[in-house]
């Protein structure tokens, strides 16, 4: 966090200008917290991006790993910066080897090597140009991740000060920083917390508050000009999942899932078999709506869309992976639930009723009635980042992202009488990867149906992947499992 938060910070900083500057006993450590935790970036209290850091246990070790996002603007200065990075240290946290990408403002590099014997021998890849270098320094080598936590696997008694390596992957230099014991105090959020203090920033103080375990609370530069805050997983899932959906820039080079190898003619696709690896097993496997899930020994999900379905009485996923249960036939009392009115789905509104009583009206059975609906919401609504929110409001203002456009659809679907249900998954982008997305899926002939209203597809193409179903904050939390977690590999596709 602290090497991802100096790339975000430098310039702001030195822009802003110089910043000025309890006693009860916290224990030595014996080991490293091991947890996953998430951090919100706030400048002048406003949201500028997230941070997630991982940190699991080795054999002889730790590995510290991090990913995160951050858009701002200071002075007329904009800087925009993505980030996964990976340390393996000892048990001392003493840095061994990483690996790390970043973007800054569209510059692409990535930073890898190991440490041993006083130095760092390193690779440096910037938009394709590769070199290596070698950095000495005498004494061990610390990584920003472990920068909070060294004085308390030490001696965190108040007064004690340390001065230490730190290795900077943005800058590939070797640098002295030093640490201070302040004692326990309030931290901005009202926690007691041991406090300490760093000057890892250029010019300013950097003010952290850890817990008894080591586990970074906040941390604070420029008087809390800019902070950063743990938070609940749950509810930061919220905000990252409509980030995602909505493909904002704050998110969009973060959540990108990359495929490889990229697929060839999209729009001529009509069937794929994809990999997802990093798949979060405690995750449901979801099914219907042209595909099918399951997972294979390695733990990675198979996808299989379109006319690579395999025929009824076929094996429904190549050796070895073991199928994941059908799902079961959809009785009548589950298709009534998906005919009602919910929040921000307003199927009973007047204008809704109305509207799709009018599309409805003289078609030939569900299906053309669907397509109608589909095609009618993607020319209603114009595309935006922003979710407009709920049906009766997107059909007013004519504007909306892929969520508003899922729930507009859903609305009318429902009031014309086709059971209808909001999901979510990933969709190819040309060229691009696999971004997050929301469509819909109607129950036509027994079977569900996917329907992208965004992009007027009926069934939507065969690059759509469901992962959850259901439009509220609860049923999109699952995404902050695997956001920015998971690699597609491209099996096979069908044209």
């Amino acid at each position: 966090m602290k090497r991802f938060l100096l790339c975000i910070c430098t310039i702001a900083f030195m822009l802003s200008g110089l910043a000025p500057a309890g006693a009860a006993p916290y224990k030595k450590l014996d080991k490293a917290p091991v947890t996953e935790r998430w951090f919100g970036i706030y400048i002048d209290n406003e949201r500028v991006g997230f941070y997630r850091q991982i940190i699991a246990e080795t054999s002889d070790g730790y590995r510290m790993e991090g990913d995160g996002s951050v858009r701002l603007k200071v002075m007329g200065f904009t800087k925009e910066a993505t980030t996964r990075e990976s340390y393996l240290v000892g048990k001392t946290l003493a840095l061994r080897s990483f690996d790390v990408e970043q973007s800054i403002n569209g510059v692409t590099t990535r930073v890898s090597g190991k440490a041993s014997d006083s130095s760092i021998r390193l690779k440096s890849e910037i938009n394709g140009k590769t070199s290596e270098k070698l950095l000495k320094y005498k004494g061990d080598v610390f990584p920003g991740p472990a920068l909070n936590l060294y004085p308390l696997l030490r001696d965190p008694s108040p007064g004690k000060i340390y001065r230490i390596l730190t290795f900077d992957p943005e800058e590939i230099k070797v640098k002295e920083i030093k640490i201070s014991v302040l004692g326990e105090e309030k931290s901005p959020d009202g926690q007691m917390a041991l406090k300490l203090r760093n000057n890892l920033y250029p010019f300013v103080n950097n003010d952290i508050w850890v817990d008894s375990q080591g586990n970074t609370l906040v941390e604070s530069v420029r008087e809390g000009l800019v902070t950063t805050r743990a938070e609940d997983p749950k509810v930061l899932a919220a905000t990252v999942g409509n980030m995602a959906l909505a493909k904002k820039d704050l998110i969009y080079d973060f959540s990108m899932v990359r495929a490889e190898p990229p697929i060839r003619d999209p729009k001529k696709l009509t069937g794929m078999v994809a990999e997802i690896v990093g798949w979060n097993g405690s995750l449901p496997l979801v099914q219907g709506g042209g595909q099918l899930l399951a997972t294979n020994p390695a733990g990675s999900l198979v996808v299989r869309t379109g006319s690579a379905l395999p025929a009824p009485a076929q094996i429904p996923a190549p050796a070895p992976a073991a199928p994941a249960p059908a799902a079961p036939p959809q009785t009548g009392a589950d298709a009534a639930d998906y005919l009602k009115p919910a929040e921000k789905i307003e199927a009973d509104a007047p204008e809704i009723v109305a509207k799709a009583k009018e599309l409805a009206a003289g078609k030939q059975g569900p299906l053309e009635i669907v397509r109608t609906l589909a095609a009618w919401t993607a020319d209603w609504l114009s595309d935006t980042v922003e979710d407009t929110g709920s049906a009766t409001a997107s059909f007013k203002s004519r504007t909306g992202n892929c969520q508003t456009h899922a729930r507009l659809y859903t609305a009318l679907a429902r009031a014309a009488g086709i059971p209808t249900r909001f999901v979510s998954g990933l969709v190819y982008q040309d060229g691009k990867g696999f971004l997050y997305h929301s469509w819909a899926e109607s129950l036509i002939s027994g079977s569900w149906q996917s329907v992208d209203p965004t992009y007027n597809q009926v069934p939507a193409d065969p690059t759509h992947i469901k992962l959850f179903e259901g439009h509220t904050p609860s049923d999109m939390a699952p995404l902050v499992a695997i956001i920015g977690r998971i690699k597609i590999k491209i099996l096979e596709t069908k044209y």
